[in-house]
């Protein structure tokens, strides 16, 4: 991919209400995808390394936007942002890594009385402080289903509201909504009650 042009209008940069216009843009001048690539590649790169590990999130960030820019045309130009969109290619791409993703998490909760409390798990259970727990939910976390689980991480870990994460794995709003619920459930039943959500009743649109 060439590097994108050195002078770019005003309105660009990786403001969501611009995202769809420098698609739209590269789909005549590829340079132009560039801007997208920068704006997003750290924050994918990040997402993947926090669901597996940084070797792998090097090969799948690297495919996300290689993929991406192949799709480029048939990016949704009325969403604007292109946030979601890069983060359901990114869980396609980590969708041939289950078994050691839920290898990382079962361990991870293994391990959990030995690490410190600055782990990437501590996202998950931000409201939970004990450690005993921390290990029960992240080993819940490896077991949930796979669609369970990608809904769950990516509202908690990306920050994704249901209608983004809906976005991303094209499905229904309602679908995101019943996955985590269900996800949400399990997490509370592991830790004897405690909601790891507490204060976080999900994410609001807009």
């Amino acid at each position: 991919m060439k590097e994108p042009p050195t002078a770019a209008p005003p309105d660009v940069g990786p403001d969501a209400r611009t995202d769809a216009s420098v698609i739209e843009r590269s789909w005549h001048d590829p340079e132009w995808f560039g801007v997208i690539f920068d704006a997003y590649f750290a924050e994918i790169h990040g997402y993947v390394a926090r669901r597996l590990d940084p070797q792998a999130a090097d090969d799948i960030a690297s495919e996300t936007f290689h993929a991406a820019f192949r799709q480029r045309k048939r990016f949704d130009l009325s969403r604007g942002s292109a946030r979601p969109w890069l983060y359901g290619i990114a869980t396609n791409l980590i969708a041939k890594h289950r078994r050691s993703e839920a290898r990382k998490f079962r361990a991870l909760g293994r391990l959990s009385g030995e690490r410190s409390a600055d782990g990437h798990e501590d996202r998950v259970v931000t409201r939970v402080s004990a450690q005993h727990m921390k290990g029960r939910l992240a080993r819940v976390v490896g077991d949930l289903p796979a669609d369970q689980r990608d809904v769950l991480l990516l509202v908690v870990l990306a920050g994704l509201s249901y209608e983004e994460a809906a976005q991303a794995l094209d499905v229904p709003y309602g679908t995101v909504a019943s996955r985590f619920s269900r996800a949400r459930q399990k997490l509370r039943r592991a830790l004897g009650g405690v909601d790891p959500m507490v204060d976080q009743e999900g994410p609001t649109d807009g």
